[in-house]
């Protein structure tokens, strides 16, 4: 009886062991966001300032061209796309398209949702979110015709991330 006690304990260890080892894994490394809205270099450097002060930020990137900024993130950070929506949007501005890279760990999160794409076996996958507030009102009301079939996108819950893995 108590071998099988001891046992029974040694499993659920291992269990929490490898759950814990995929959440440590599942992480995002890099955000490529398209701000809108923007009229000028100084619209630019709100957003890179927003952007650079949360604290799992290695470094930003800008393209005034195109007004796309790359944010390199922490090893072992523990961000999600809402993080940068509110920065974006505590600048004066919102976003128009919004990728991930992250490994494919970081889909086993009841958060991400994914809507339009088979996962294949990879080291690190892209995925673009699709929700409101993370593409342009034009393409969420496109979006929304075509995912009137799926439940929880028209609910619109921030803590929900409905995705398309882009690298396929």
């Amino acid at each position: 009886m108590e071998n099988n006690k001891f046992n029974r304990k040694r499993v659920l260890l291992t269990i929490i062991l490898l759950i814990s080892a995929t959440i440590i894994n599942a992480q995002i490394s890099k955000i490529e966001l398209r701000a809108t809205g923007l009229t000028c270099s100084m619209c630019s450097n709100a957003i890179f300032k927003q952007l650079e002060s949360i604290s799992d930020v290695d470094s930003v990137a800008t393209d005034l061209n195109t007004n796309t900024f790359i944010v390199f993130l922490k090893k072992d950070n523990k961000l999600n796309p809402k993080t940068f929506k509110d920065k974006v949007e505590k600048a004066g501005f919102f976003i128009g398209v919004f990728i991930v890279t992250a490994t494919p760990e970081i889909l086993d999160q009841n958060i991400y949702i994914l809507v339009d794409s088979k996962l294949e076996k990879q080291t690190e996958i892209n995925f673009q979110v699709l929700d409101k507030g993370y593409v342009t009102e034009k393409e969420f009301k496109k979006l929304s015709k075509t995912y009137k079939d799926v439940a929880t996108y028209s609910t619109n819950n921030e803590n929900d991330f409905h995705i398309k893995i882009l690298n396929q």
